[in-house]
């Protein structure tokens, strides 16, 4: 009688193996375990460069009300800070992108967080209101490439499977540096006098600096990626990507076009409100430095809920398909938030969570979205330059409500944002679906 027991029936070993991957993959952070190590480093020095360019973007509008006291300024002059910043960051995106595809995106990430850095600092030590333009037109040329650049060198170490959740959640930090910037100012402007307070807060914008040494140490451009990218002649072409198709072969324009009108849209929306929200709520609303604090503070944590929740749903729904929900609704809530009457305080602290919530999931799918519309070689210079040209097409948006504000008010000129959301609407209608498309 045979000893030897009967061969056990069952999956071999390969694809219990592959099982196993699956099974790690799935779970709440399944995304963070498939990025393996050197993608895990890649998303935490993309999330640290976004979260401090956010920060550094937000140490303006805060101190918005303190700026044009001491220069006396006018509601269209302030409004000119945050489009200068805006249209300069168009330029400084689009060379970012091509400086990406050309010598690698970790080192274009350390050239954009040294360049906000430093400028952020220098608009501190501005004794003109001139000269802060000038300093806070100089900070857009860095904070206008970081995200692009960061967002890509993610997109290219993550899966077609978990790409909108990771994305996302780099997108979050948006909303984590926004939190610290309105945790400081809360603090400064509570204990330092508003002439010196405003100076205080660019200061503290010298933070990044810490980050770039960082990544300069720990942080790969994806080895797959960046062999694709060396090997094309195209790459960091601005030629290829406004390139129509020809003889048969599809070009980039139309894409390039159709991206850029819908980042306009989405980013004019949101710059309007995270410009003038503040101040409506100092001036028209009449709530203090702490009381302001708090209000945002339910917008921003509905804006990081909405980031990670969009990642999630651009994976389920479809790219398109998730700029389409949160267009429609981000503009249903700009025209309730705006139209809230005085001295319903609680109502308006209440919906600031669904509206950061809504404005921010529409972003969620941004970063996987113009990945994914273009190949390894211009992907850079793609979503550089698309992006970048909607931050500086919808800068005009919080310029027009600064000038509306004086003959509308602040909450009525806001509406103002909601238009910007049926152009982003408008724009997907041309552009394909990307869902599950791998990247090289």
């Amino acid at each position: 009688m045979s000893t030897t027991p009967p061969p056990r029936s069952g999956p071999s070993p390969d694809v219990r193996s592959a099982r196993g991957e699956q099974a790690g993959e799935d779970g709440a952070f399944g995304w963070l375990r498939a990025l393996g190590p050197r993608g895990r480093r890649a998303f935490a020095g993309a999330f640290g460069g976004y979260a401090l360019d956010s920060y550094d973007y937000f140490t303006l509008p805060l101190s918005m009300v303190a700026l044009a006291a001491y220069f006396g300024l006018d509601s269209g002059q302030t409004g000119l800070f945050t489009t200068v910043t805006l249209v300069v960051s168009a330029v400084g995106g689009a060379v970012a992108g091509v400086v990406a595809d050309r010598v690698g995106r970790v080192r274009a990430l350390m050239i954009t967080v040294a360049t906000y850095a430093v400028f952020t600092v220098a608009c501190g030590f501005a004794p003109t209101y001139e000269t802060l333009l000038v300093f806070r037109a100089l900070q857009g040329l860095g904070f206008g490439g970081e995200w692009a650049v960061g967002a890509i060198l993610v997109a290219e170490y993550t899966g077609a499977r978990h790409r909108g959740r990771t994305l996302g959640a780099v997108q979050s930090s948006w909303a984590v540096g926004w939190g610290l910037a309105a945790v400081v100012y809360t603090l400064v402007f509570s204990f330092v006098d508003e002439d010196l307070a405003w100076r205080v807060m660019f200061w503290t914008g010298a933070l990044p600096a810490l980050l770039v040494v960082w990544l300069r140490r720990r942080v790969r451009d994806a080895p797959t990626a960046t062999a694709a990218r060396e090997q094309d002649p195209r790459r960091g072409s601005f030629a290829a990507v406004f390139r129509p198709g020809r003889d048969g072969e599809p070009g980039l324009l139309r894409t390039t076009l159709l991206a850029s009108l819908l980042s306009t849209g989405v980013q004019g929306g949101y710059y309007t409100l995270a410009t003038w929200v503040p101040t409506y709520l100092k001036s028209e609303r009449g709530l203090s430095v702490v009381g302001t604090g708090g209000y945002l503070a339910f917008l921003i944590s509905g804006a990081f809920l909405g980031y990670l929740t969009g990642g999630v749903l651009t994976d389920r729904l479809g790219r398109r398909n998730n700029i389409w929900l949160f267009a429609l609704l981000s503009a249903l809530c700009i025209l309730a938030y705006a139209n809230i009457p005085h001295g319903a305080d609680t109502l308006l602290l209440v919906l600031g969570f669904p509206l950061g919530f809504c404005m921010s999931a529409i972003f969620s799918g941004f970063g996987s979205y113009l990945s994914e519309l273009y190949p390894t070689a211009v992907r850079g210079t793609g979503q550089g330059f698309t992006y970048n040209t909607g931050r500086a097409v919808g800068a005009v948006f919080p310029t027009v409500v600064g000038f509306l504000a004086d003959s509308w008010g602040v909450g009525g000129a806001l509406v103002f944002g909601a238009i910007g959301y049926g152009v982003a609407a408008l724009a997907l209608l041309g552009l394909p679906e990307t869902r599950g498309r791998e990247l090289a």
